[in-house]
């Protein structure tokens, strides 16, 4: 790599994308106070911490996707969870939503039904250990569940991720304190957006 290349990409600077809703938009599932803390504080600092690091670490690539495929260590964690929690905050929605007719029959014939998708989702995310999160993928052209630990994503590893929830304690403490459960149930069953997911499918 020349000396121009690498001040070219050591230039790489990603700002905060604001929120797709008001802070309150949520609630009451999830409140204001979590998303003014866990968007404004957490994810905040994910991705300052990750301009910081492109200042010394050269990535090749343009986008936030580039460098968390690109690299390792620090930087995949703080790339990974910037990059995790954008995706995060656009698989919510402030109203309740129905998959699409064309997306209720993958979900249907991958599943066995709505209901039990539902239950497959809630399941994983609680049983993930610790921090991470849980992930509605297509792989291989079929609807899966996934789940990964810390910063990790589908998306470093090829996977097409359709929506996401956080399962890190920042995600829910505020509002439900060590009841995990009680989180995934309102999101799940009345936050999760079908909309970002039939897009991301290019239904």
């Amino acid at each position: 790599m020349s000396t121009a290349t690498a001040k070219a990409v050591q230039a790489l600077h990603f700002d905060l994308p604001p929120l797709p809703y008001p802070e309150d938009a949520l609630a009451p599932v999830i409140s204001a106070e979590t998303l003014s803390l866990h968007h404004g504080k957490h994810h905040r600092k994910y991705v300052d911490t990750m301009n910081q690091l492109l200042q010394k670490e050269p990535v090749r690539g343009a986008t936030l996707e580039d460098v968390v495929r690109a690299s390792k260590g620090k930087l995949f964690n703080n790339a990974a969870q910037a990059w995790n929690h954008e995706f995060y905050w656009n698989s919510l929605s402030p109203k309740k939503l129905r998959p699409s007719a064309a997306l209720a029959r993958r979900i249907d014939s991958d599943f066995g039904s709505q209901e039990r998708f539902a239950d497959q989702l809630a399941k994983a995310a609680a049983d993930q250990f610790g921090s991470g999160w849980a992930w509605l993928i297509e792989d291989a052209g079929k609807l899966a569940i996934a789940t990964t630990s810390n910063a990790d994503t589908p998306m470093a590893h090829g996977k097409r991720c359709l929506l996401t929830i956080d399962v890190w304690e920042h995600a829910y403490y505020v509002d439900y304190r060590n009841q995990r459960e009680r989180y995934l149930s309102g999101v799940i069953g009345e936050r999760l957006n079908w909309e970002f997911a039939e897009r991301n499918l290019g239904l």
